[in-house]
């Protein structure tokens, strides 16, 4: 697992050294070094900062907030609600790709990696970078959280006019480190079948997303897949 000195993409190793230096990231990694000894962990070791290797701080337009990667065998690889290639996308994907649909009219994608988004400039960003196999939220409160707080807060001080798209109230829930005045924040349902149903569906945050980034002069995203 490459976590003792973290590799990660330049302009983010800039901003976060201060993170990387605390003694909570130094507890973080620690907790992770032993974890893999017991157990499998996703995602894997070179695929945890994938996000921020996909999209660096200067590119970053759009931010989408999930939870915890997925804790299934072969689905996670660094960058919320997507899956590599040949993965089967997970139900709150496909209410996602439902949405797309809906939205643009775009098919529903053979693929649920969703790459081709992070490098445009959407940052796939979870709370919590790793999981324990088949244990749900396992590696939550162990110090990811503020990793990824402080990520956000980066964010929302060096970039201008970001769209924070925030789905659940976890995810709402990191409105308090955004700037409102300087960003753009679209708050909505979890994509999740147990919530999607309750207005998810209809709520047009990707046209709306490009709307927004049009009217600054950024280049709009192509949401296909």
């Amino acid at each position: 697992m490459t976590v003792v000195n973290p590799e990660i993409e330049e302009s983010w190793k800039d901003a976060l050294a201060q993170e990387f230096e605390s003694q909570y990231f130094i507890d973080l990694k620690s907790f992770l070094l032993e974890e893999k000894m017991k157990y499998t962990i996703y995602p894997p070791g070179k695929s945890i900062f994938h996000a921020f290797d996909l999209t660096p701080l200067y590119k970053v337009r759009v931010v989408i907030i999930g939870q915890d990667p997925y804790h299934g065998p072969g689905q996670a690889h660094g960058l919320c609600f997507s899956v590599p290639d040949g993965v089967s996308p997970p139900p709150s994907l496909v209410n996602i790709f439902k949405e797309l649909k809906t939205d643009f009219g775009l098919i529903t994608p053979r693929t649920g990696n969703l790459e081709k988004w992070a490098r445009q400039g959407v940052l796939l960003l979870n709370a919590t970078l790793t999981v324990r196999d088949g244990q749900a939220a396992s590696h939550q409160g162990k110090g990811w959280e503020r990793f990824t707080d402080a990520a956000i807060k980066v964010i929302s001080e060096k970039c201008e006019h970001v769209v924070f798209i925030l789905w659940g109230n976890f995810a709402q829930a990191k409105a308090q480190l955004i700037d409102s005045d300087k960003h753009f924040i679209l708050k909505g349902v979890h994509p999740s079948p147990l919530s999607a149903s309750r207005g998810f569906f209809g709520c047009r945050h990707f046209s709306q997303t490009n709307r927004l980034l049009s009217s600054v002069g950024y280049k709009e995203i192509d949401w296909s897949v």
